[in-house]
């Protein structure tokens, strides 16, 4: 436990010496997009406000909704150096719970308390794994540009997470509508309590957005109506959606095409076939007869779905990587030659950060045209959940066959089937 510790302490010791050595490593641009943006709320200019000190190639305007504003007002009031490094330490505190949170999820229901959590003694023996998987997270390249840019998305990741974890349903519905109202990735989240049978999580996280929505109308008024009204949906206004950091559907095409192929056929066309597979994912992991049951399986089902058909989806919105690789890992698919195949490529792209190194051919963020192989080659995360969905589909099939050829009197096991983490790494 002491080396584990040790680690993760060196991982964010080194990761805070190259954020203050580096020339950029403290911009933090889009931390002072929250700050400064919601200030701006005071002049009644929300929307109307950009940042171009640290991207002069494109001012970042203030591209969240309203009641986010409300929610960031009171961050200018901190010394920006302070919550700086506040924001970097609270980021991969998150991250560590995320990392906790989904080796719980990745075990079966049966030794959980009233709130979905695991046991205590497992949550304790998990500990080393978990800070193990955290020092590793942390140079993920979602979790690194992440930090880099001062964003929210471990904070998001972790909010849906702990929705997904409680029983309770005022509470899950609340979180993911509060979260949906600061930034509307989260909103996706609903199609996992569908697919749950939690249709009153569903329904009330749906109500608690729209509360988030009016109050940011009532006391917002016209700068609220203006994202509502003619803001929300304009992917040009949040970024080029050509560029290889986009790493949506969309800005997959769009560098293949030569040209935004915008919400065209194409588009459509490569949603109903990811929308296809995506159900059948679904549909492998669940619950079957003998009480297994994988959350962790079907909500990075809804989430890798929203990643993908989102208009932008930013290398910094791909957080769900680092769960999605403890469940290749630690999941009912783990012993499968696919899940391991995949997860060790996942592991080389977002270590290396495959778009990273493509952006370095980009001479602007703006260029569209570029040679056919780096056109393709920014499309990996596309094919890598695709291939993730694969992977879930014939783990599910082949999980069904073991079954029909189970000895009926062996009772149902009391797990998923899933790889229990090993307590001491």
């Amino acid at each position: 436990m002491r080396w584990c510790a040790a680690l993760l302490a060196l991982s964010v010791v080194v990761r805070l010496a190259w954020a203050f050595i580096t020339p950029n490593g403290m911009n933090l641009v889009d931390l002072h997009v929250y700050v400064d943006g919601s200030a701006a709320l005071l002049q009644g200019n929300l929307y109307g406000f950009t940042y171009s000190e640290d991207t002069p190639d494109f001012p970042l305007p203030f591209t969240y909704p309203p009641f986010a504003a409300l929610v960031f007002l009171p961050l200018h009031l901190i010394p920006f150096g302070v919550l700086g490094v506040a924001w970097q330490l609270l980021t991969v505190a998150a991250l560590f719970a995320v990392v906790r949170i989904a080796l719980e999820l990745v075990v079966s229901d049966g030794d959980v308390d009233e709130d979905g959590a695991a046991a205590p003694a497992r949550n304790r023996s998990w500990t080393g794994t978990a800070m193990v998987w955290t020092a590793a997270g942390i140079w993920t390249e979602p979790v690194r540009t992440t930090l880099d840019y001062g964003q929210i998305n471990v904070f998001l990741v972790l909010g849906v997470m702990l929705a997904v974890r409680s029983s309770r349903w005022w509470l899950s519905g609340g979180l993911v509508g509060v979260l949906a109202g600061i930034k509307l990735t989260p909103a996706i989240t609903g199609l996992y309590f569908l697919a749950q049978r939690r249709r009153r999580e569903a329904v009330f996280s749906a109500v608690v957005f729209a509360g988030t929505v009016l109050v940011s109308l009532l006391v917002l008024g016209s700068q609220a109506a203006t994202y509502f009204g003619s803001l929300l949906g304009d992917a040009d206004r949040i970024g080029p959606v050509v560029s290889v950091w986009n790493q949506s559907l969309r800005g997959a095409l769009s560098r293949v095409a030569g040209e935004d192929v915008g919400l065209g056929p194409a588009w459509l066309l490569a949603v109903v076939v990811c929308a296809v597979l995506a159900f059948a994912a679904w549909r492998s992991l669940r619950p079957l007869p003998d009480g297994t049951h994988d959350r962790l399986g079907t909500l990075l089902v809804v989430q890798l779905f929203g990643l993908l058909v989102s208009p932008i989806s930013w290398v910094h919105h791909w957080v769900w990587v680092v769960p999605l690789l403890l469940w290749l890992v630690y999941g009912p698919a783990a012993r499968t030659l696919g899940a391991r195949v995949v997860a060790v490529c996942w592991a080389a792209v977002t270590l290396i950060g495959v778009p990273w190194v493509l952006s370095t051919a980009q001479d602007s963020i703006w260029d569209v045209e570029r040679p056919a192989p780096l056109a393709w080659l920014g499309a990996v995360n596309v094919v890598g959940v695709l291939a993730v969905y694969v992977v879930m589909i014939l783990a599910g099939r082949t999980g069904r066959d073991e079954q029909a050829t189970t000895d009926p009197s062996v009772g149902p096991p009391r797990r998923s089937g899933a790889q229990e983490p090993d307590p001491t790494p």
